[in-house]
Formats: structure tokens, C-alpha cells, sequence
């Protein structure tokens, strides 16, 4: 009786996944290239509520809204078409890559700059140093 219930709910489980329908394509569709850039935009504009979020509500600023309306696209118009993309998984990671590679490509060259800006102030605290100038502590 165990194993009928379960062989019943396999088959009706893959019955009920074979009407899935796929979004159609939308007339205003955001291409795949803007598409990375605003999902990139929208990445680090999270990043941004989760580390200064309070800041973000006082000013009042809504960041999705500046996302959308910086690359001239609307909330709808970018729903529809990140559905439409989504079906289509390889699409999807494909674009969704894109943005990983941006990503890591922009946190290299922050970590380059903050390299480049600890050797300058390291540099120049040694200079004073030797020079009998009197140095703040440095706070890590």
C-alpha cells in the first residue's frame, strides 16, 4: 500500500510538471549584455543596503529605482525580461557568469587600489619617522 501511494505521487508529480509554460518572449526585451550590466548594478547596490542600510532608508533613496532608471528601463520591463531569461537555465547562467566575472574583476582592482594605498601610507609614515616626525598611531 507504502509503495503505491508513493509510485502514485511520482506519477502525478510528473503529470502536474508537463503543462509548465515558458514566458513568451517580451516585445521590449532588455538584451543579454544591459541585462548583466543592471543584475551587476543590482548586486552591488545590495552589497551596499547590507552594509550602511540605515544610511540608505534615511536618505530616502530607493536603489532599484536608480538602477532601472540608469540604464532606462523600468521594474516591469526588467521582471519580464530576467523571467524570460531565467527559463532558459543555460541562458541564464550564462548571463549570471557574466556577472560573477564583473564582479570579481571590480573586487581585484579594489584590492589592487587598497595594496597600492597601504604601501603609500606605510611609505610615508617611514619618511616621517626618520625624519623625527611625530606619527598618529594607525588604527587597523
Amino acid at each position: 500500500m507504502k509503495n503505491l501511494f508513493i509510485l502514485l505521487v511520482c506519477v502525478l508529480s510528473f503529470f502536474g510538471c508537463q503543462n509548465v509554460q515558458q514566458p513568451e518572449k517580451p516585445k521590449n526585451l532588455i538584451p543579454k549584455d544591459k541585462m548583466v550590466d543592471i543584475l551587476t548594478e543590482s548586486y552591488m547596490t545590495n552589497a551596499a543596503r547590507s552594509v550602511n542600510n540605515q544610511f540608505i532608508i534615511e536618505s530616502g533613496v530607493n536603489l532599484d529605482s536608480l538602477v532601472y532608471k540608469n540604464f532606462g528601463v523600468d521594474s516591469l520591463q526588467f521582471a519580464k525580461s530576467n523571467a524570460f531569461y531565467a527559463a532558459d537555465i543555460n541562458s541564464y547562467l550564462e548571463i549570471v557568469e557574466n556577472v560573477k566575472s564583473r564582479l570579481t574583476a571590480m573586487q581585484k582592482e579594489l584590492d589592487s587600489i587598497r595594496v597600492l594605498e597601504r604601501k603609500t601610507t606605510d611609505t610615508l609614515i617611514e619618511r616621517a619617522e626618520d625624519r623625527g616626525i611625530a606619527v598618529p598611531m594607525k588604527q587597523e
